[in-house]
């Protein structure tokens, strides 16, 4: 209990951080961080509730990918691809959590709490890069992208279940990290501070 309230007190100070300058982009750097965070916590509570995963490396790259048009695309082209693949982890995400409530139900406990504050704020992290990156002449969705139609990791069953849940969990670690370098960057180039 101690720890869960001390871990509720890093994610109070993190939301609390002010951002030098308050601009849309520290914003969205300070967004990207704290989604980092909480998707560290998530795969942390996940793999105390799954003992079996402390020893596992999953197989296979990365569930999400993307490829850029031109060889050095310009930041603002690293944020719409960005925004591609966020939206592809939110329909991760969202798959998750309908097959774990389809095999376990609504459960209420840390995970799952945590669960949902994951979706909610990669939510508002994609509003973010929509209106960071959005033009007259392109247009970004919000919705998830992905059906959530496919086995999971072919090994099928419960365990296949746990064991896609558990890459879909580094997927999301991963791309939070990535959206915050991005978005620092773009940040830097906008003229923000270069530390916040």
């Amino acid at each position: 209990m101690a720890e869960q309230d001390e871990q509720q007190q890093q994610i109070t100070v993190l939301e609390d951080t002010p951002v030098p300058g308050d601009s849309q982009t520290g914003r969205a750097v300070a967004l990207a961080r704290l989604l980092h965070h909480e998707c560290t916590h998530l795969l942390q509570l996940y793999k105390q509730r799954e003992t079996f995963l402390a020893d596992h490396t999953p197989d296979g790259g990365r569930i999400v990918s993307l490829s850029h048009g031109s060889d050095e695309p310009s930041l603002e082209q690293q944020v719409r691809s960005l925004h591609a693949a966020l939206r592809q982890c939110l329909g991760l995400i969202h798959c998750v959590i309908v097959k774990e409530e389809e095999e376990w139900g609504e459960l209420e406990g840390d995970y799952e709490t945590m669960r949902k504050n994951v979706r909610f704020r990669l939510e508002h992290l994609l509003y973010s890069t929509k209106d960071l990156a959005e033009t007259e002449d392109t247009t970004l969705e919000v919705t998830p992208d992905h059906q959530c139609t496919e086995e999971t990791d072919g090994a099928g069953g419960v365990f296949g279940l746990k064991v896609w849940t558990y890459r879909v969990l580094l997927e999301l670690i991963h791309w939070a990290d990535h959206a915050a370098q991005t978005l620092h960057g773009l940040h830097k180039e906008r003229g923000g501070t270069e530390e916040i």
